[in-house]
């Protein structure tokens, strides 16, 4: 079977070694006589594959002892709720609003303090981030998108918050590049772009942040109850963990983050210069600076040529090329498991579609 070539923004593409160990695990794991998805989550076998999992990510990362790893459920999305119910407490917060998953964070946050809007980039549309940032004294925390799927920006660079914590929604970059963990508060992902499936959230907390957590919450929305029971207080994802163990192991096969960060670096220019080399038929969307390398934005000169350029690309087995819907155009989401190969197939598309649709 020939793989095609996944830009699908989520769930995105996984590595292909991940994929053939799984499916070898699928009838017999670690010589059990049970599949991976049959194992019991209090099992010496799966105990194996968390830990090894949370190992490998405090490795990556460099993640101090004084910081828990937890493995949930209910994607960003929850962890949009999750972070105020537990952190504000009915006080206030800051947040960066820099696109459509920056928003929805803000929206779930207002229901459980006051939040201000301490930068925004919603006078153009979402397409830069913003550099003017006013933070409160007296904010509990700052709460920031790392990286924006639909409009395809991403920050290079982050603020110094002082002795504010700095909590972050990374679900799309993750694992893409080295970042210094210490400088955040509680980091968040959902696992569906650069982690593994989706069904599994990996949350990176400081412990203090913990401790001062909001008592009297419903039990499973509360950070301290998975952070005592280890991720086990219910049944979690164990598929779902399996394969982002799998991940990490490739990872590392590939050199760690600084090989990633390096295979990455090189994608994103390889398809932002086939852009920006094009006279002007193919446009990026979003400001030079602060493009995003996981998620690459770019208009045709009509809708009716990207429409084209959509269908035709997906007969040349390039997928998942369409924009969202509420921007259009178009988009490649180019995570840590699409290959260099698959961008150097998209671009040599790009150049012979812009030379027959002129």
């Amino acid at each position: 079977m020939m793989r095609k070539y996944n830009f699908n923004p989520g769930p995105a593409v996984l590595p292909e070694e991940a994929l053939k160990k799984a499916q070898a695990d699928l009838l017999d794991f670690n010589k059990t006589g049970m599949s991976i998805m049959e194992i019991s989550h209090r099992s010496k076998d799966f105990e194996a594959v968390i830990n090894g999992a949370e190992s490998k990510l405090r490795s990556f990362f460099g993640i101090p002892d004084n910081y828990s790893i937890l493995f949930l459920q209910g994607g960003a999305s929850l962890q949009f709720g999750m972070v105020p119910m537990n952190l504000l407490k009915g006080g206030k917060a800051d947040y960066i609003n820099t696109g459509s998953w920056a928003k929805k964070a803000i929206k779930e946050a207002k229901l459980f303090g006051s939040v201000n809007i301490a930068g925004s980039s919603e006078d153009a549309k979402f397409t830069y981030i913003p550099e003017k940032l006013t933070f409160s004294p007296d904010a509990e925390y700052v709460h920031l998108t790392s990286n924006e799927t639909i409009e395809g920006t991403q920050w290079a660079k982050f603020p110094d918050t002082g002795n504010i914590p700095l909590i972050a929604d990374m679900s799309s970059d993750i694992l893409s590049r080295r970042i210094d963990v210490s400088k955040f508060g509680l980091i968040y992902a959902g696992a569906q772009k650069n982690i593994g499936p989706a069904g599994v959230t990996v949350v990176i907390i400081r412990n203090d942040l913990i401790e001062k957590s909001a008592d009297n919450l419903v039990t499973m929305l509360s950070y301290k109850t998975h952070a005592k029971e280890k991720s086990l207080y219910n049944t979690p994802p164990c598929f779902a963990i399996y394969i982002v163990k799998l991940v990490m192991d490739w990872i590392e096969e590939k050199g760690g983050l600084a090989g990633i960060e390096e295979t990455n670096n090189k994608k994103a220019k390889l398809l932002y210069d086939a852009i920006d080399g094009s006279n002007g038929y193919y446009k990026g969307t979003a400001n030079a600076k602060d493009r995003s390398k996981m998620n690459v934005t770019f208009r045709l000169p009509s809708e009716a040529l990207e429409e084209k350029f959509i269908n035709e690309s997906k007969a040349a087995g390039l997928i998942g090329l369409k924009g969202h819907r509420s921007v259009g155009g178009c988009r490649a989401s180019i995570y840590n498991a699409l290959t260099l190969e698959g961008v150097k197939a998209l671009v040599d598309f790009m150049e012979k579609f812009a030379v027959s649709n002129k």
